[in-house]
């Protein structure tokens, strides 16, 4: 899977808010970048590359605000860079979420911060971007030495991007800035060219499985779905169909049920949008056309008995007709008790303390934390993190439970005090 070529999306932020290309500063964008973010993730995007063109520290920080919640949407790696002028900026883009932090080797003080930057943070993390193959030749021992891949910006003839693959053992990927449109597949095909940015991959409307089946058409190798059994392999019902259990990829919450024939499955494994079959209309369904509200793939797994199909999805709006987020919200019966689901526990709780700092209740000690401020939390965070020492020093484990479920408790105030969630928790260390 290394050789995979990835179609990689650009996101340009000024003040914050996505704009269009290099030439055109200024003028107003796809606007949400969030939004435009979250949808080429889901629409199956390899990579995204964010340039801040912010010129001050104050945008800057507006800027790394918005990445923070671009990685926070996302599930695909995303390479962060501008207004790069110290190691700090460098952490920032990182610790908001970067898989790379990006210098830009048109400035010489990025070129002087790589060997350090790349020492600090491990060089998997660190990414140059260089703007003609010059800057390649002048650097190329600091780049192969420090950095793990080229981001190759305003180019504009084929021949460049083959010269410059040549150049280097370090992968190269191109961001096309031409007026005219570039040959994917033919780009794609050179050696040591990682993928490719291009403006044709840039917007809402842009269908990156079809172009994937394209590139697969032409024999280049890309990231695409490919079911591990045939649709003869499953058990069907007596109308030759397969039931779906369909379920957020987050939260595992069940969402509706539908029916697939092998041509809505064979169109959802190639398009990477749910399609069924509608047997009361008996036509192709797929889910969200009319309304907007597709069902992205993230996994399909077959049952034990290979008759029913279970799908993660990435929902847009409701899953069900009535606008309800799921087709299942009408209790028959329920026991009451309590969740034991250990995330689900943490974003219950989480989510009562992010309410009390939005609407505060009179007596609550959480709004009693939030009112004296940083310094009173983060001493109390202290002193429950001595506790739980204390704790583990007597024989009894019980204590430690609820010295630990205390502390718990105000780290979770710290992360709602500076914004941070349990998804980012959860995410880094998955990274890690």
């Amino acid at each position: 899977m290394k050789n995979n070529k990835k179609l990689v999306p650009c996101i340009y932020l000024q003040e914050g808010v996505a704009v269009t290309g290099f030439g055109d500063l200024g003028q107003e964008g796809d606007g949400d970048a969030v939004s435009l973010a979250k949808y080429y993730s889901d629409a199956g995007a390899d990579e995204l590359i964010v340039f801040d063109f912010s010129d001050s520290d104050e945008t800057h920080e507006k800027a790394i605000g918005v990445l923070r919640e671009i990685t926070r949407v996302v599930e695909i790696p995303v390479i962060a860079g501008g207004n790069v002028k110290r190691v700090e900026d460098i952490k920032k883009l990182l610790y908001a979420g970067a898989s790379k932090a990006m210098l830009n080797y048109a400035k010489q003080g990025n070129i002087d911060l790589t060997e350090e930057v790349s020492k600090r943070f491990g060089k998997e993390k660190i990414a140059v971007s260089i703007d003609n193959i010059s800057s390649i030749a002048d650097n190329k021992s600091l780049i192969e030495t420090y950095a793990e891949e080229i981001v190759f910006v305003k180019v504009e003839e084929e021949s460049v991007i083959k010269e410059a693959a040549s150049e280097t053992i370090v992968p190269v990927l191109p961001v096309w800035s031409s007026n005219k449109e570039a040959d994917l597949n033919s780009i794609l095909s050179l050696e040591n060219v990682s993928g490719i940015c291009a403006d044709q991959l840039n917007g809402f409307d842009v269908d990156f499985m079809q172009i994937k089946q394209e590139c697969k058409e032409n024999g280049i190798s890309v990231y695409i779905f490919e079911s591990a059994f045939q649709w003869s392999d499953f058990k069907l019902n007596s109308d030759g169909m397969v039931p779906v259990i369909v379920q957020d990829y987050l939260t595992d919450e069940v969402l509706m049920l539908a029916y697939m024939n092998e041509e809505a499955f064979e169109t959802t494994i190639t398009t990477g949008k749910m399609t069924y079959y509608s047997r009361s209309r008996n036509e192709l369904w797929v889910k969200g056309l009319t309304s907007g509200h597709f069902q992205y793939v993230k996994s399909l797994t077959m049952d034990c008995d290979m008759d029913t199909i279970l799908a993660k999805v990435s929902q847009v709006g409701a899953a069900c007709h009535t606008g309800n987020r799921t087709c299942f919200f009408n209790n028959l019966v329920e026991k009451e008790g309590t969740s034991m689901n250990p995330l689900k526990v943490f974003e219950e709780v989480y989510n009562v303390i992010a309410d009390r700092k939005e609407n505060p209740k009179e007596g609550s000690y959480t709004n009693y934390l939030f009112d004296k401020g940083i310094d009173k939390i983060l001493k109390k965070v202290g002193e429950e993190a001595t506790e739980i020492v204390i704790a583990a020093k007597n024989p009894d484990p019980e204590e430690i439970k609820y010295e630990v479920s205390d502390f718990l408790y105000h780290i979770m105030v710290l992360m709602v005090e500076r914004g941070v969630t349990w998804s980012d928790i959860t995410k880094e260390l998955a990274n890690r």
